[in-house]
């Protein structure tokens, strides 16, 4: 675990995420192109993702799953942490030279970060951190933002000759799911109870972040579309569960928050 980013060796953290597709093989061809996401497994319908031989993504497909419905509970985004910042910079280049179409890019203080999303809706983030030495801390954790993201000091960490973009990298890893809720306040009140989570941030009244061991957050929870969103639709496409790993865990445990999101709660494997 030394070798991981920060946010994967805290007291708990971000081990998978579960995707219902409705065309699971087209959903798993773009993570691979897209994000260099590398297959590790197919059975039983599930298509097993990730880096560095391990999972961080399981699609699993349901043609008769209706489309996801951005005002309903559910996934905002799924947040890959490169390991390096040049690692980003390489994403950024082929990104561009993809043509991807990109839905933002911010500086947020303790990472930057470009937005895209899959082609059934599925939010995505690609960042990588600064230093968490660097963070400023604030009353309720650390001080973040959301500015615009520099890319000529970003692509400037890449060496001439740089061989660019050659997939996720080994220590590439889900540094934080951010979950769309009706009310941010009662998904704080439940992650603080269940799960033991402390509040990092806040953004008013609509936006939580939260996390473990120091980190600026591996759960975030927001009501910007979402707001007053009754129990998520469970025949809808889209997020099926986020799976934590946590060094205080002997077994594996199943939670489900307010809005009927599945929380697995696995030991953690060193």
């Amino acid at each position: 675990m030394n070798d991981l980013p920060f946010a994967a060796t805290r007291p708990v953290s971000v081990s998978s995420v579960g995707l219902k597709a409705r065309d699971g093989d087209a959903l798993a061809k773009f993570y691979r192109d897209t994000l260099g996401l590398a297959e590790l497994a197919r059975q039983a319908g599930v298509i097993a993702l990730g880096a560095g031989g391990r999972t961080l993504l399981e699609i699993e497909e349901d043609v008769s799953a209706s489309p996801d419905n951005p005002r309903e509970a559910g996934l905002f985004h799924t947040a890959f942490l490169l390991p390096q910042r040049a690692d980003l910079a390489r994403w950024a280049l082929f990104a561009r030279d993809s043509n991807l179409r990109l839905e933002g890019a911010s500086d947020h203080l303790v990472s930057e970060a470009i937005y895209l999303s899959d082609p059934e809706g599925n939010g995505i983030e690609i960042y990588a951190d600064r230093a968490p030495e660097s963070w400023s801390k604030t009353a309720e954790g650390i001080a973040m933002a959301t500015n615009p993201l520099d890319f000529q000091s970003l692509l400037g960490t890449l060496p001439d000759g740089d061989q660019g973009w050659q997939g996720a990298p080994e220590n590439t890893v889900i540094g934080h799911v951010h979950l769309r809720v009706g009310d941010p306040a009662a998904a704080e009140e439940w992650w603080h109870e269940a799960q033991g989570f402390d509040t990092m941030a806040r953004y008013g009244d609509q936006a939580v972040f939260l996390a473990t061991g120091g980190y600026h957050h591996h759960i975030g929870a927001n009501s910007w579309r979402s707001a007053g969103a009754a129990k998520r639709d469970p025949h809808r496409a889209g997020l099926s569960w986020v799976k934590l790993r946590s060094s205080a865990a002997t077994a594996q445990k199943e939670f489900a928050d307010p809005w009927g999101t599945l929380i697995r709660v696995a030991p953690a494997v060193a």
